[in-house]
């Protein structure tokens, strides 16, 4: 299970194994960027994380690419 901790910024950032990581990561760039319900739970159970922690590094991991290829952090009209 990931932990959760302040960066001092009052953003809380997740705490991951190195495998979770690379795991959600090769999810994120080979399977999707949005997930359906069903592939998220896979990835989480492959990852040993919850539904909702899954999601919430798919959001978090999604504002930075969005941010990385110079569209707004949230998504909007243009698609991923």
């Amino acid at each position: 299970m990931a932990s959760h901790r302040s960066n001092g910024d009052g953003v809380e950032s997740m705490q991951l194994a190195e495998d979770q990581i690379k795991a959600l990561e090769e999810n994120f760039m080979k399977v999707s960027k949005h997930p359906d319900g069903t592939t998220l739970m896979l990835i989480a159970a492959e990852c040993g994380l919850s539904e909702e922690e899954a999601a919430r590094w798919f959001r978090l991991r999604n504002a930075q690419w969005r941010q990385s290829e110079g569209l707004p952090a949230e998504q909007g009209s243009v698609k991923d």
